[in-house]
């Protein structure tokens, strides 16, 4: 993981940069590289507060260009300081968050909607599987991932499920010949406890810095 600063409208802001390389297949809910695929590299980047482009998948393209990534990757943003993250391991799982709670509510919240406010809230989570997942075991595992998050904020003293624009991205080996594809990662399988724990454990930490 490699720590990237930037000056952009006339604000220090900061990102977390992974150059994984061939041979990794992520899923994602990112505005870059979202869905399910091949990637070679993850951007979490810190924006400014109230964003105001209409075109961040272009714009987190143009930052992993200028930092050197190359091919296919992920782009997650967040106006957060991403320098205060929260990193976790587990049984070859790694884990890293980074969390803004400055808004933060429950996913099923009254049709009204809430007053926009420019305070920073957005949970990005990265995580990485050293084993081959099959598509439905990727899709588990944000469930899984989901699951833990919001766990973690509840034991942390948040009353929320999260923010309204959470993200979250996992990458797991791309198979090769003989490999042992997975098809579980519900908390309840070998990588899907790993891979709870480590969320878990990184998002905590995150939301008490």
């Amino acid at each position: 993981m490699q720590h990237l600063t930037r000056i952009e409208d006339g604000e220090h802001l900061h990102s977390l940069l992974w150059r994984v390389g061939d041979g990794w297949r992520m899923i994602s809910s990112a505005v870059l590289g979202g869905g399910i695929g091949e990637r070679a590299w993850i951007l979490n980047t810190q924006v400014t507060h109230g964003y105001r482009r209409t075109d961040p998948d272009r714009h987190l393209a143009d930052l992993a260009r200028a930092a050197g990534a190359r091919g296919p990757g992920v782009g997650l943003m967040t106006a957060a300081d991403v320098r205060k993250y929260g990193l976790a391991h587990d049984g070859g799982v790694d884990a890293v968050a980074t969390a803004g709670l400055g808004v933060r509510g429950w996913a099923a919240s009254p049709a009204e909607g809430t007053a926009a406010t420019p305070r920073a809230g957005t949970i990005n989570i990265v995580a990485t599987l050293p084993v081959s997942l099959t598509d439905a075991a990727l899709v588990n595992a944000v469930a899984t991932a989901t699951e833990a998050k919001v766990q973690a904020l509840l034991e942390a003293g948040y009353d929320c499920s999260g923010t309204p624009t959470d993200a979250v991205c996992i990458a797991a080996r791309a198979p090769r010949a003989d490999d042992e594809v997975h098809a579980f990662a519900g908390p309840r399988s070998l990588w899907g406890a790993r891979l709870a724990r480590a969320v878990h454990d990184a998002v905590r930490a995150s939301a008490n810095t």
